[in-house]
């Protein structure tokens, strides 16, 4: 099993509403359709790390890599960069446990 975990900044205050209309209803469900299954997400509240962190796993590394290839994927992620900064992803071995 693969773990893909999103990492981002929030741009600043304005959008609040439709960023996280964005992330429930349009995000969330396309990692869904992907075969990524949405596991856990943060928010930073102290430090110099991503503000957000959200990660999904997959049975595999090739479902990870189709659905970062995918226009699907394409389409909310320039939806995305809308409401953030600074994103970046990786793909680990998951491990069940809290991951960076």
């Amino acid at each position: 099993m693969f773990k893909l975990i999103l990492y981002w900044n929030v741009m600043p205050p304005g959008n609040d509403e439709e960023y996280f209309a964005f992330l429930s209803h349009e995000l969330g469900p396309t990692l869904v359709k992907l075969g990524i299954r949405p596991t856990d997400a943060w928010f930073t509240v102290y430090g110099d790390d991503p503000q957000v962190r959200i990660g999904g796993v997959a049975d595999d590394l090739d479902t990870i890599r189709r659905a970062l290839e995918s226009e699907q994927w394409q389409q909310v992620y320039d939806k995305l960069l809308d409401y953030v900064t600074d994103y970046r992803y990786k793909i680990v071995s998951a491990s069940g446990e809290f991951q960076l």
